[in-house]
């Protein structure tokens, strides 16, 4: 039967992992003619079915406030407990709001119970929840216990009651194995592991009037090679080991593109890499400030591109990350039929690469083997249409919509309404 679905975090919105992969959910769940609806703190949905509530957004002043008394820090004050109750109580009142205004039956929890980055956030949905006894999944793309800088905090109670929770009415999904079995280790709760996805049957835009001339706008000439660094820059990115390729590829023709911003971890590892750009002689070009999730024109009359823009005219792919949840990117290289490079990431090795994918791998250094391999794709048409042909097949059968759609129909078979 056809059910009203209410997605929670504190943003929908732009192209991080949890706005897009909710999305596919909410296209998949469509299929099955369920209907979904939006609440956070900063969303780009359609406003008729949505309520935005700015305070459930992370970066709300309240709760950066909030969270520069917690994390880092040994003990809170009585002032810190107060503010987390009080706005865990109004917001509280709008998941109520939501519910009722849209007729939800059931809930999906989209990270705002995994990584505590908006702890009255979570407090207010698990006391909304056990208050409703509404039927609920949790969908956790990265954990608390996965990230350095929440280890050392005052909130062991919070964290305890819900990062996650464990509520007889509640069904928890992860993204990779070893959250699956660290979730199990620390909480005591059994998950569903349904991995990102993409709609490998519907195919990529085409080049088009539009995105024709986004390498006359990076500069480029006629025969350069665009390596595409498709990521933020932070440090868990790995981008100093894209740089070291292409210093070791020797190439002049190689230009490597970094298509989106510094992220929330500031300036100081950009800058380290520009200077590590120079130091080797290699070509960096940021691109982040002309990448958004929608085309227009900015104030300067400049054509704003999208990611998808950037990879219909990417050579190569580089992934040279230290750490990820799953790893959208390369499915993104595997659609559109780029080669990439990978760095062997945890769960890339456990999750990913026992599927068979050809791609280049380096394990923690670019080697020369990754250099060699990276050389002969770019200078064998052949080989590397072979290679990303293949990619494709298996992604399809491994990372593809079917997957999720078996998945969540699992998940909506096994929830039991206990109002």
């Amino acid at each position: 039967m056809p059910e009203n679905i209410g997605f929670v975090s504190t943003r929908f919105a732009g192209t991080d992992g949890v706005s897009l992969e909710s999305a596919k959910w909410a296209e998949v769940l469509w299929e099955d003619e369920h209907v979904s609806f939006w609440y956070g703190g900063r969303l780009d949905r359609a406003p008729e079915i949505s309520l935005c509530i700015p305070e459930a957004y992370f970066g709300h002043p309240e709760n950066e406030w909030i969270n520069r008394q917690l994390w880092g820090k040994t003990r809170r004050s009585r002032e810190v407990s107060r503010r987390i109750r009080d706005l865990a109580e109004y917001l509280k009142d709008t998941l109520y709001e939501f519910v009722e205004r849209f007729d939800i039956t059931r809930l999906v929890i989209q990270n705002a119970l995994t990584i505590p980055m908006h702890v009255p956030l979570g407090v207010a949905i698990i006391e909304f929840l056990m208050e409703t006894k509404i039927p609920t999944i949790c969908h956790h793309h990265d954990f608390y216990w996965e990230r350095v800088r929440f280890q050392i905090s005052p909130i062991a109670d919070y964290l305890e009651m819900a990062f996650p929770a464990r509520l007889p009415e509640m069904q928890h999904v992860v993204i990779n194995q070893a959250a699956r079995e660290e979730l199990a280790w620390r909480k005591g709760l059994s998950s569903l592991l349904i991995p990102n996805v993409l709609d490998f049957d519907r195919p990529p835009p085409p080049i088009d009037d539009y995105n024709a001339d986004i390498r006359q706008e990076l500069g480029l000439e006629e025969d350069d090679i665009l390596v595409l660094q498709p990521t933020r820059v932070v440090p868990r990115k790995g981008i100093e080991h894209a740089i070291t390729l292409l210093r070791r590829l020797g190439d002049p023709r190689c230009k490597l593109i970094l298509s989106h911003g510094v992220g929330d971890e500031g300036v100081e590892y950009f800058d380290r890499l520009m200077q590590l750009a120079r130091d080797e002689g290699v070509d960096v070009r940021y691109f982040g400030d002309r990448i958004n999730d929608k085309r227009h024109l900015d104030d300067l009359g400049r054509k704003i591109y999208t990611l998808d823009d950037l990879y219909l005219h990417a050579d190569l792919v580089t992934y040279p990350s230290l750490y990820e949840g799953f790893g959208n990117a390369f499915l993104e290289a595997i659609y559109f039929r780029k080669p990439i490079m990978v760095n062997r990431y945890s769960v890339f090795a456990r999750d990913i690469e026992p599927k068979g994918f050809r791609v280049p791998t380096m394990d923690g250094f670019v080697d020369r083997q990754v250099v060699d391999e990276v050389r002969r794709i770019l200078d064998d048409p052949r080989y590397r249409q072979e290679m990303v042909d293949h990619n494709f097949a298996l992604a399809r059968e491994y990372y593809g919509y079917p997957v999720l759609r078996y998945g969540l129909r699992t998940l909506l078979g096994n929830i039991v309404h206990a109002m």
